[in-house]
């Protein structure tokens, strides 16, 4: 596991977007496993002035997105559908038939998970996987429970996660109570993996997932186990890592 200290969130943002921007020109034909949320927001914009300045091509990249709410349309403003298309893909040239976001409208949940295990296999796996981490150590929406999930499934959110994400919501109230997350499994068998993590409130999971016991409590400490993994974290995040190793 490589871990990158960088100052600020901005940081994290540029370096992050420099380890994506190689994969795809190291492999222009690609499969990028991404992730929503604030983590990556800024990397997906440092990616997109990249492009612009005409040093990537999308044209063959195919993109597997980590999650989606259970209910909300594509065209929702809180999906993650809507998320991607507008702080990536509609600036860059990719083809939108080769980005993969799971269908939050599909009610039958072993069809919506079976299908987007499909594509997944169907690409040939991914190649690099982009993770944030939540403040109770979750990656996508794998949170903390007596085991590891493999495929991907659809999970109860914990109030945490509930709390946590209603900054993007009218109400706490409108915040789905479930989504489709791709399972500790699928995450694991990326290729390579990139987790950016930024601010003094995810210290301590940081520090849990890089440090403690390889537990489902902590579903990020998995990470431990996987050959190639880059941290991307600034000061903030790392700091109650830095004090354990001091």
């Amino acid at each position: 596991m490589r871990i990158i200290k960088t100052e600020n969130y901005e940081d994290m943002s540029r370096k992050g977007a420099a380890i994506v921007c190689a994969q795809v020109i190291l492999k222009p034909d690609c499969v990028l496993g991404l992730a929503t949320g604030s983590s990556p927001e800024q990397m997906y914009a440092e990616i997109i002035q990249t492009y612009q300045q005409g040093g990537l091509d999308f044209s063959s990249v195919s993109s597997v997105n980590l999650d989606e709410y259970r209910g909300l349309e594509p065209d929702n403003s809180q999906s993650y559908r809507y998320f991607m298309n507008k702080k990536l893909f509609e600036h860059v040239n990719i083809d939108l038939a080769n980005t993969y976001v799971p269908d939050g409208l599909e009610t039958d949940t072993k069809k919506a998970c079976k299908n987007h295990d499909d594509i997944i296999e169907r690409l040939g796996g991914i190649d690099l996987q982009v993770l944030g981490i939540g403040m109770n150590g979750h990656i996508g929406f794998n949170e903390p429970g007596d085991h590891f999930e493999n495929g991907t499934h659809c999970m109860d959110l914990t109030d945490s996660t509930i709390e946590a994400n209603s900054r993007f919501f009218a109400s706490r109230d409108e915040v789905p109570k479930q989504a489709y997350t791709m399972g500790i499994g699928s995450i694991m068998r990326a290729k390579k993996i990139l987790l950016l993590v930024s601010g003094e409130q995810k210290a301590e999971a940081l520090a849990k997932a890089l440090t403690g016991p390889v537990t489902p409590q902590v579903p990020a400490s998995i990470l431990q186990l996987h050959a190639d993994v880059t941290v991307v974290a600034d000061e903030a995040a790392l700091s109650v890592y830095q004090k354990q190793q001091a």
